[in-house]
């Protein structure tokens, strides 16, 4: 193609009456016709238009190379893939699938879907599923016991040409993990309620970062006055070894420590108290610990 010539500019009026000069321009270089002046279309020889690249006599169809580009993607994903055609039938699956499913990809390829996912038929599924392929539907929802008793499973429903794609993940430690979280909302609130239990939320490096009401009350002090205190400070001198050996074992070992201790009160005296550690564990590393203060008898 031309690049070095300026092209040839014509509106559309003049480009009609002359369309044969303007087409004969064309195999020099790009004629460009304007409509009220501005740029709006290009005439351009047959062999050039050819050069443009492979979309140009492709029409709407997917050229080969992004179909090859695609599939090494489709199978190097962590989520586990199954392309459906319409008559239900596997029609490709990637290796992340075929672990979940625990069978051989080629196995299932061209077999029917319940194959693959034996509960599927039964399940509140196949609504979705034919809600895509009738209508293009998509569909994104946590789906229980559908692979085996006992998982949760993240489906998406995607429409694609040749049917759907079926994207599977395994949440099931996240909805675990969801129900751990409840669980501790819950007994706190039932600490709360029993109103004699004190608790504390700690640092790594030992400061309270929060604290209830009920172990406010036994110091006589207010949240805001032991927040980023370490609790070693609420305790009398003779028992802050005891304590800091005990809360360093919880760090070491994850296991909860009981020990008996006393609390150092506003006015000057001390509360026998029993102190319950335990480790507050993320996803990598501490997050410190949790103190539950009951009161000892004498």
């Amino acid at each position: 193609m031309a690049t070095v010539q300026e092209p040839h500019r014509v509106s559309a009026a003049d480009f009609i009456r002359g369309f044969a000069n303007w087409r004969l321009q064309s195999a020099r270089s790009p004629v460009v016709v304007t409509h009220h002046g501005k740029d709006a279309h290009v005439l351009i020889s047959l062999d050039d238009y050819r050069r443009l690249g492979p979309s140009a006599d492709g029409g709407g169809r997917t050229p080969d190379w992004l179909q090859q580009s695609l599939a090494p993607l489709v199978e190097s994903l962590r989520d586990a893939i199954i392309l459906m055609d319409r008559d239900w039938r596997i029609a490709a699956i990637n290796p992340a699938a075929c672990d979940m499913v625990e069978m051989a990809c080629a196995d299932l390829v061209g077999q029917p879907l319940s194959r693959a996912v034996p509960s599927v038929e039964g399940s509140l599924l196949v609504h979705h599923i034919v809600r895509l392929l009738d209508h293009r539907e998509r569909f994104s929802g946590e789906v229980p016991d559908l692979l085996r008793p006992r998982q949760w499973t993240q489906v998406d429903l995607i429409p694609l040409p040749v049917g759907g794609a079926i994207v599977l993940r395994d949440i099931t430690a996240a909805i675990d993990e969801n129900r751990s979280a409840d669980a501790c909302r819950v007994l706190l609130g039932a600490i709360e309620a029993e109103g004699s239990i004190g608790h504390a939320r700690l640092s790594v490096r030992e400061t309270v970062e929060d604290a209830n009401a009920a172990l406010t009350a036994m110091v006589g002090v207010d949240r805001a006055a032991i927040t980023r205190v370490r609790f070693s400070a609420l305790l009398p001198i003779s028992h802050r070894a005891a304590f800091g050996e005990a809360l360093e074992t919880v760090f070491r070992t994850g296991q909860v420590m009981r020990i008996a201790s006393q609390l150092a009160t506003r006015d000057g005296g001390a509360i026998d108290v029993q102190l319950s550690i335990a480790e507050r564990r993320g996803r990598y590393a501490s997050d410190g610990a949790v103190v539950l203060v009951t009161r000892r008898s004498a």
